[in-house]
This record gives C-alpha cells, sequence and structure tokens, in this order.
C-alpha cells in the first residue's frame, strides 16, 4: 500500500518507518527542508532505540523516503496520515494551526479518493474541522473527490515507541464509512495477526479515547504521588505501600511508582487539553486538575528535601545530577523534573553538575540553555567529584546499580536524593549514606 505520512516528528518518523518494516512504501512530508535532507542522509533527529537502524534498512529497501513535496507524496497515496504537532497554547487548549495548514493543503492537492487520517493528538470534534477545511478546499477547485476522515490515535511509549508500534495493545479506529474501516483493518492486520486487537468506533470517541487513556494514566501516577507524600508525614513506606495495593489486579504495578512527577510530550500536554476540553463544554473537571496540581507540586519535591537539608541559601553548594531526560529510553526533556529542579536549586545560588547519557544537547540547546551554573559531562562519575550530593531524576539503567563506594570517595559528603527511588532496596543507610527518597 503506498502512504504519505505528513510530519516527520516523533509520531509521523516512528509511524512511517513502522508501515515500511511492513512491506507499504512510505513517504514522509516535511515542510523544513533542512530535517528532510538529513534523513535523506540517515541523520535522525530523535533518538529512540531501534529506529535509526530500521529507517536505514527501509530507505536502502526504497519502502522509505522523505520529501518536502505534500502534493507529489499524495499524488501515489492510498492513506494521507497527519502526524503534525499539536504544541499546547498558552490556555492549555491544543493548537491546530498545523493540522488545518496541511488539511487546507491536501484539498489544494488531492487528485483522486484518499483516506485522510488524523495521527497527531487531537481535541475532540478535529475531524470534523479537517473534513470541513479540505471541503472548503475542493469546493474553490470546483472539483468533487470523495474522502474520508478517520481518527488513529497513537499509543506510543517513548523509549519503546517500535515495539509498540510493531505489537500494539490495540489500533483505534474512529471513522464513518465501511470503506474506511476496511482500508485502515487491511493496513493494520499485519500488526496483529495472533491477536485481534482492531476496535472501531465513532470518530469522537476515537478521539476521545486518546486523552482519555493518558488522563488515566496520569492520574495513577498522582494519585501515587500523594499517597507517597501521605506516607512520608505518617512514618510509613510508600514502597511497601505499592507492592500492598499493586498485587490487587484490579489496579496493578504499573504507573503506581512514586517519583518526581510524569514530564514529557503526552501527560501535560493531554491532561491540561481534557480540562480545557471540558470547561469549554460547560463542565469543570475537578479530579483531571487535581491531578495535574498533584504533579506540577511533586516536581519539586526532592528539590524541597535538598533544601531541607542545605538551607534555604545554596551559595557555594554544587549537586552531582544524574538523569536529564523525562523518563530513561529518550532525550526528550519536554516538562521533565530535571528542568524545575536544577532552576530551583540554581536560583539560590547553587552550582550543578549534571549527566544523561542522551538528554544533554536538548538540555545545552533548549531546555536549560539560560542557566550558568550548570555544567555537562561525559560520564556519571565524573559529576560527582566535589559535589556535596547525589540527586537521581531519571532512571536510566546506568544508574540501577552504580558503585557505592565510588560515590562515597568522589562525594564530600555520602548524600543521596533518589527521586526515583531507585536505591530503596540497597539499604543505603547501614552503607553510611544519607538517603532521601520520595514517600518515606
Amino acid at each position: 500500500m503506498n502512504i504519505a505520512v505528513i510530519g516527520s516528528g516523533y509520531v509521523g518518523l516512528v509511524s512511517g518507518t513502522c508501515f515500511a518494516e511492513m512491506g507499504n512504501h512510505v513517504t514522509c512530508v516535511d515542510i523544513d527542508p533542512v530535517k528532510i535532507e538529513k534523513l535523506n542522509k540517515g541523520i535522525i533527529p530523535i533518538f529512540e532505540p531501534g529506529l535509526e537502524a530500521m529507517v536505514l534498512k527501509n530507505v536502502k529497501n526504497k519502502t522509505l523516503d522523505f520529501t518536502t513535496n505534500l502534493s507529489e507524496a499524495i499524488s501515489n497515496a492510498k492513506i494521507v496520515f497527519i502526524a503534525v504537532g499539536t504544541p499546547m497554547g498558552d490556555d492549555g487548549s491544543a493548537d491546530l494551526q498545523y493540522v488545518l495548514a496541511v488539511a487546507k493543503s491536501i484539498g489544494e492537492s488531492m487528485t483522486k479518493e484518499l483516506v485522510i487520517v488524523d495521527k497527531s493528538t487531537v481535541p475532540i470534534g478535529t475531524a470534523d474541522k479537517v473534513k470541513a477545511t479540505i471541503q472548503n478546499e475542493l469546493d474553490k477547485r470546483d472539483v468533487n473527490i470523495q474522502f474520508h476522515v478517520v481518527s488513529n490515535p497513537e499509543f506510543l511509549k517513548e523509549g519503546a515507541a517500535i515495539d509498540d508500534f510493531m505489537k500494539p495493545d490495540r489500533v483505534v479506529i474512529g471513522a464513518d464509512s465501511n470503506y474506511a474501516f476496511d482500508v485502515m483493518k487491511q493496513l493494520y492486520s499485519p500488526f496483529f495477526r495472533t491477536h485481534d486487537r482492531f476496535i472501531t468506533m465513532d470518530i469522537r470517541s476515537a478521539e476521545m479515547t486518546k486523552y482519555a487513556a493518558n488522563a488515566m494514566l496520569a492520574t495513577k501516577i498522582s494519585f501515587m504521588n500523594e499517597i507517597a507524600n501521605i506516607c512520608e508525614r505518617v512514618g510509613a513506606d510508600a514502597n511497601q505501600v505499592r507492592i500492598g495495593i499493586g498485587s490487587d489486579k484490579r489496579i496493578g504495578y504499573s504507573f503506581i511508582y512514586p517519583g518526581a512527577g510524569y514530564g514529557g510530550s503526552c501527560f501535560p500536554k493531554d491532561v491540561k487539553a481534557l480540562k480545557k476540553i471540558a470547561e469549554e463544554n460547560g463542565y469543570k473537571a475537578n479530579l483531571i486538575t487535581s491531578v495535574e496540581d498533584v504533579n506540577d507540586a511533586q516536581k519539586l519535591v526532592i528539590a524541597n528535601k535538598v533544601i531541607a537539608r542545605f538551607g534555604e541559601n545554596l551559595e557555594g553548594k554544587t549537586f552531582a545530577l544524574w538523569g536529564l531526560a523525562f523518563k530513561p529510553g529518550t532525550d526528550d526533556m519536554r516538562e521533565a523534573p530535571a528542568i524545575y529542579v536544577v532552576k530551583e536549586l540554581v536560583k539560590r545560588g547553587a552550582k550543578v553538575k549534571a549527566y544523561d547519557p542522551k538528554a544533554i544537547e536538548e538540555a545545552k540547546e533548549f531546555y536549560l540553555k539560560d542557566i550558568h551554573n550548570i555544567e555537562y559531562f561525559e560520564s556519571k562519575y565524573e559529576v560527582l567529584k566535589d559535589a556535596d550530593a547525589l540527586i537521581l531524576l531519571t532512571e536510566w539503567k546506568e544508574f540501577r546499580s552504580p558503585d557505592f563506594e565510588e560515590l562515597k570517595v568522589q562525594l564530600n559528603q555520602p548524600i543521596v536524593f533518589d527521586g526515583r527511588n531507585q536505591y530503596n532496596a540497597f539499604n543505603l543507610e547501614e552503607k553510611g549514606f544519607e538517603y532521601f527518597q520520595i514517600g518515606k
């Protein structure tokens, strides 16, 4: 099948590459000529395990190519995916200008029947706007071409996106024609040969499903973090509580680890957008609002523990930081707890020495570019030298079982602030450390 994917960011590039891996011919389109030139040279703009090798393989096999020419890409396509960004507006709503600009371009250029798929995370009712925008352009051209707008939300976890796409829990399709359902089932059938996880519904329900899924997962995180904060105050151990409630099959262990809060491209943006959607429809989403409030406060819990230990004035103090990305397996720092912790410590006069396996350039160029009291290192042990404490904020595998004796040698004092409760089982107090964690 010939497919065009408009937008070569995270979702577009992963989706297009995985479709190509299954034997389809995929053309990825982007308005940024520099990005397209790099992709054609095999330079991947994002870090995602397994993605680079898969892109290079399919480019070599001529099942995947990249262009800035949208008209040419859709002229050969049967399915066109819209996978451009929907950045968060100042009021928390999703900005649809890029989605609707693509819809306009499709309407201006299409010459035959197409299935047009919203892959971007978009507010409920966006498919109607996409359909109206395309139809408006066709009317201007005075042509009658049939097209079908579909909602196909993505459920990719950064750091595991290839596996998520190739072995999906489910594929959700919202459409209003049997033709669209049939085409999409044909496209996705190679991905679920053993179990039929192809779920069909109306378009608005599909659009809502993405927000509901992310809000539910975010709720579990904020709930457990709130429980952890209560545990700390009453003398309970949140890690033990997690085991006790996770064993209940109705609850499960996923997304109930106490920590420094969620970040990334999906949960913060989608929770805010869902709250805004509710408000626009006359409903105050108290639970969703509380999920966001708890998470905002949680990002400063570790910084507050540092301040409680060292005092409000941190002049002359240096802190080693392990982890900048919002989670392991990615270089994404959007809404990462590290941003908030670093800024909170630096504004009190502290210096920060940071290491992350993948996110250092992101920090330097974007998220911490205006912070002057931060220095970056290429080794997790380099940052420890002459630091007053270690702060762990991202649970990369290389941080899981460090040489604790080396930590003692390099740090000025054996103090660890664990924002992911990763060292709970190591009995650091018995090893002579001051150990601070979430929920205890």
